[in-house]
Formats: structure tokens, C-alpha cells, sequence
């Protein structure tokens, strides 16, 4: 019976990771070690981008509920203290939508978060 060598599932992992390396700067789209390299560091950089794009949208929506918060004469932490006290259960994602797309709804809320904390 003929010894089987892993020519074939060599082959397909090694065009696997150069073909995750596509377009990549000089000779880390070609050869494989410094490929294999790249794909590494690269899947890194991504797993940590996620995390960070999480971080900076909730960075965003803050600043865009405090800037209509002063606008409505409020500041930030004032204005989710009294939605809290308010039982107003909104997330930073939809207040910052309604601060954007609706500045009457979000004045009424700051009104509410107002009426609460007195």
C-alpha cells in the first residue's frame, strides 16, 4: 500500500493563509513565511478593532447626547441620572438617534429627566 504525504493539505493551507494575505505590501503576499506572518499580526489587529469599535461608537453617542443636553441647558450625567430616576429606559445608541433626528422628543426628555430629579 502506497505511504500517504501531506503534499495536498500542505499545499491548500499554505494557499489558504496566501490568499488571506492578498494584496498585502512587497513580499508578504508572496512568500509564506512572512505571509503566514502577516495573517497573524493582521487577525490580531482585527480582533482588537472590534473591540475598539465598540468603544468608540459609545464614545460618539456620548458626545452627541451631551451636546443636545447643553443645548437644553442639561449636562450629561445630570440628564441620564434623571432618566434613570424617570424610569426612561433608552440606550446611548437611540438617545443620540433622537437628539440627531428628532430635537422636540428630546427636549421633552430632558423635561422629564428635569421633573424627576426635583
Amino acid at each position: 500500500m502506497a505511504r500517504i504525504k501531506g503534499a495536498l493539505m500542505t499545499r491548500k493551507r499554505r494557499n489558504k493563509v496566501l490568499k488571506m494575505a492578498k494584496g498585502y505590501y512587497g513580499s508578504k503576499s508572496s512568500l509564506f513565511k512572512t505571509a503566514k506572518q502577516a495573517v497573524m499580526k493582521s487577525g490580531q489587529y482585527a480582533y482588537v478593532g472590534r473591540k475598539q469599535k465598540k468603544r468608540d461608537f459609545r464614545r460618539i453617542w456620548i458626545t452627541r447626547i451631551s451636546a443636545a443636553c447643553k443645548l437644553n441647558g442639561m449636562n450629561y450625567s445630570t440628564f441620564m441620572n434623571g432618566l434613570k430616576k424617570a424610569g426612561v429606559e433608552l440606550n446611548r445608541k437611540m438617545l443620540s438617534e433622537i437628539a440627531i433626528a428628532d430635537p422636540a422628543a428630546f427636549t421633552a426628555l430632558t423635561e422629564k429627566a428635569k421633573e424627576a430629579l426635583k
